[in-house]
């Protein structure tokens, strides 16, 4: 199983790092002494091993949301666990409630939905993330458009 959370962790690098610079620092959001770091999409990218292992159905016509919440420690930052709450919404108004499930990897912690999207459906995300112990929420919101063909 750990060869697959690294495959999974990967993976996640692959899809950030495959992004150009200004795009990849849109994918954060810093907020006290916290960062969220998100992005979304198709689960059919995942390997059958890593969508078998998280429990994600592994489709053209499915996406992941992913959230990490961070604390900054000086320079670095550590992982940390988190409220996340959210939902999507399409430009015709349809509401995506998002249930996010916690994954652990080491000490790293993951957050993942997932939803049906139909082809060239823009999606609206509104996802809001509070740290354990904390009062201060970060609000998230971003838009993606998928393609399922």
């Amino acid at each position: 199983m750990t060869t697959l959370k690294s495959s999974f962790i990967t993976l996640l690098l692959l899809l950030t790092s495959a992004v150009s610079i200004p795009a990849f620092a849109e994918n954060s959001k810093t907020f006290g002494n916290y960062i969220v770091h998100y992005n979304a999409f198709r689960s059919d990218i995942l390997t059958p091993e890593i969508a078998k292992a998280y429990s994600l159905t592994r489709r053209n016509n499915r996406m992941v949301v992913n959230i990490t919440v961070q604390k900054k420690d000086g320079d670095a930052s550590k992982p940390v666990k988190a409220n996340i709450e959210g939902f999507a919404s399409n430009l015709n108004g349809q509401t995506k409630t998002l249930e996010f499930k916690e994954i652990h990897d080491g000490e790293a912690i993951y957050y993942l939905a997932q939803a049906q999207v139909a082809n060239r459906e823009t999606l609206k995300f509104d996802i809001k993330a509070t740290p354990d112990g904390e009062t201060i929420t970060a609000q998230v919101n971003f838009s993606q458009q998928f393609f399922t063909d």
